[in-house]
């Protein structure tokens, strides 16, 4: 490695462990090696131990940064100070040595230390380098000390899974009747009834399933005859699908662990995974709007693991997510497959700053309904959903998107060649949609549906959103033809000032954290005009009026899947 100078070894008060890794991280590889490795190297035991950040900073540099055969020779030396007579010194070798690649020559030497050690502390940094590194020479010495390290065992197994039986999550295989599950088509707060609705078509046309429950932010299925995973991601507007495992009470302490151990290791949880399972049997635990809770997550996935070992508790990658709700008195575990991507999405190539949650433009087309020979306009179109959303549910003629990114419109043009959209002409145009009337087609009257996810001021700012929403209103107001609609996500307490639009439908609905209001508005037919009346002729020379003159306004039929 070639040397360059780099002095400060002394040159400063003495630095915490932290504050000094933070410097040395700054550095190159060849400064860390040529001048602070070096000097490590024939410092004083207690120098040394001022200085152990070195090791760690060595083992975050040369993993980003160096080449092959440097970090061979890192390797090289953190082998060497797992000797070194200070635990500390052992314990921060053996935490750098996987993220440089460790082999098999370090894991033997990691499983030596662990037989020898009477080290409790050393025990755990151990365990958690092998947790990282090992493989079957580390699963025998579990097998030869049962309970050794149980965390280390069951991520050692998933580890290898992982690499000898990569996993994927099967659409197509049936699972049995069984009328006690419960499903949870989880959704925002606020779409539930658009979810709702979605799932009631779905059961009238294929059966499959009864609706049982709808609550804030959840929809409850159960099934009525045996079904697939398929069938369940034919609907489009829930966001995560969940099957319900049970009720741990109480909520907290050692019974607790071993109530969520038992779920998850359940002859239900078994059968669910085998069934739509192809290759290992992976999940990562969560604990709902609790943060990492880290200390629990280890206690139960242990607990469980030794009641079920097939089933592998891996945060890497894994297929499944065993998901912990806190309610009252109690912990309700659901199992939910963590399909990347979502099959329900595979147009989404790409995306944008402030893009709609898929999900949620999916709930948007379904509450426009639709109309013969649809024409539809996104004016903030981004990288295209609710477009493409609406034009999967057929009967679409036409669609224009406009956005004043041209990154955007990209993206958008992108994705909606990857939908396939067929017999449906498309038009994305890169401008303020307040310039429509420079696209051919956009004009007065020539749209039967406007779509749209504004920008709404958070992830991107916009400087007059009350002005912008006015202008909204007063452009949809024009381009819509008589008994168009608007469909779109107002964050504002803002309404048209043009009569012609028509409040249909309002939900307050949580778009992560904020709440905005989902709306629907329909343009009303012109008034019609009556004819200034003659003054009456003698009755001697009346004539009798043909029926049903003079312009009477018909009555409106019901649109499918409006709802007003």
């Amino acid at each position: 490695m070639a040397c360059q100078i780099h002095y400060f070894w002394y040159s400063s008060p003495m630095k915490s462990d932290k504050e000094l890794y933070r410097e040395l991280r700054g550095l190159t590889c060849d400064q860390l090696w040529n001048n602070e490795v070096a000097r490590f190297n024939r410092a004083s035991p207690k120098e040394r131990m001022d200085r152990v950040a070195v090791i760690r900073a060595v083992g975050v540099v040369f993993a980003g940064q160096g080449t092959k055969a440097q970090r061979i020779e890192v390797r090289a030396w953190l082998r060497g100070l797992l000797q070194d007579p200070a635990e500390k010194i052992r314990r921060y070798a053996m935490a750098a040595l996987p993220k440089i690649g460790a082999g098999e020559g370090e894991e033997q030497e990691l499983l030596s230390l662990l037989q020898a050690t009477t080290v409790d502390r050393e025990k755990k940094y151990l365990g958690r380098a092998l947790d990282k590194i090992g493989g079957a020479a580390t699963l025998d010495v579990m097998k030869a000390a049962p309970g050794l390290l149980p965390q280390t065992e069951q991520k050692v197994r998933a580890s290898m899974a992982r690499k000898e039986q990569p996993s994927a999550i099967r659409l197509d295989r049936a699972f049995p009747l069984s009328p006690d599950l419960r499903i949870h088509l989880r959704c925002r707060r606020g779409l539930e009834g658009i979810v709702r609705d979605e799932a009631l078509d779905f059961i009238a046309k294929r059966g499959k399933f009864r609706l049982m429950a709808v609550h804030a932010g959840v929809v409850t299925l159960t099934p009525t005859a045996p079904f697939s995973l398929a069938d369940l991601y034919t609907l489009r507007c829930f966001a995560t699908l969940g099957f319900v495992l049970g009720v741990a009470r109480p909520a907290d302490g050692p019974a607790a662990v071993e109530g969520l151990a038992a779920l998850i290791a359940s002859p239900l949880a078994r059968q669910l995974l085998t069934t739509f399972t192809e290759g290992s049997i992976r999940y990562r635990l969560d604990f709902i709007g609790k943060g990492h809770q880290r200390g629990a997550v280890r206690d139960v996935v242990n607990r469980a693991f030794a009641l079920c070992p097939e089933i592998l508790n891996d945060a890497r990658s894994a297929p499944w997510a065993m998901e912990v709700f806190a309610i009252a008195g109690g912990q309700a575990v659901e199992l939910r497959p963590k399909f990347v991507p979502d099959p329900r999405l595979g147009y989404r190539t790409d995306d944008v700053d402030a893009a709609s949650h898929p999900p949620l433009a999916a709930c948007m087309a379904r509450l426009a309904g639709r109309v013969r020979d649809e024409v539809v306009w996104d004016p903030f179109c981004g990288s295209g959903l609710e477009l493409i959303e609406s034009a999967l549910l057929g009967g679409v003629k036409k669609i224009f998107g406009t956005d004043i990114s041209g990154e955007a419109i990209a993206i958008a043009q992108v994705n909606v060649a990857a939908a396939k959209l067929q017999g449906v002409q498309t038009q994305l145009v890169c401008c303020d949609f307040r310039d429509h009337a420079k696209i051919a087609g956009l004009g007065p009257a020539s749209l039967t549906l406007i779509i749209t996810n504004p920008p709404l001021g958070r992830r991107v700012r916009v400087p007059d959103l009350r002005g912008m929403f006015a202008d909204l209103f007063s452009v949809a107001a024009n381009v819509l033809k008589p008994g168009g609609r608007l469909v779109f996500a107002n964050p504002l307490r803002i309404e048209p000032a043009d009569p012609a639009l028509k409040l249909k439908y309002r939900e307050v609905v949580d778009l992560g954290g904020f709440d905005c209001r989902l709306e629907m508005y329909e343009k009303l037919a012109a008034p019609a005009v009556r004819p200034v009346q003659a003054p009456a002729a003698p009755a001697s020379v009346q004539r009798s009026a043909p029926a049903n003159r003079g312009g009477r306004p018909m009555a409106r039929t019901a649109r499918p899947g409006f709802r007003g």
